[in-house]
């Protein structure tokens, strides 16, 4: 099982109505069980930065089945440390989450383009649009 397109575009839609709550521009990455985009969004007026860094935390929640902000908390941890050097996709920042179905992740959302912490609440609201 995998996130649908629907559930994408839903989640997409979630973290950008939390955005324009926050008079924030993001950029929204949906992406499936195995980290393969599934869907995308930049708003008019975001940095270019977020295209990149919302498609890479969310890779990363998929990956460990956690909130990506746990994953930076333990970036010196060995499971994490053994990742590989040209895994560079993989972003330990606050602002993703995956989507976890029966305790399986099923795809994640990465937002980019706020503050830490502003990513992360509109990731919150995608994932909970869905759940």
């Amino acid at each position: 099982m995998s996130v649908t397109l629907r559930e994408a575009q839903q989640m997409i839609d979630a973290a950008i109505a939390k955005a324009q709550e926050l008079d924030i521009r993001i950029s929204v990455a949906v992406c499936d069980a195995g980290g393969r985009l599934v869907a995308f969004s930049r708003m008019d007026g975001a940095i270019w930065a977020g295209v990149y860094s919302s498609q890479d935390k969310a890779v990363i929640a998929v990956a460990f089945g956690r909130p990506s902000y746990e994953i930076r908390a333990r970036a010196g941890s060995p499971i994490v440390m053994d990742v590989p050097a040209d895994a560079s996709e993989m972003v330990p920042m606050y602002g993703a989450l995956p989507l976890i179905r029966d305790g399986v992740p099923i795809g994640a959302c990465g937002v980019g383009g706020g503050t830490i912490h502003q990513d992360d609440i509109c990731a919150v609201a995608a994932v909970e649009a869905v759940s």
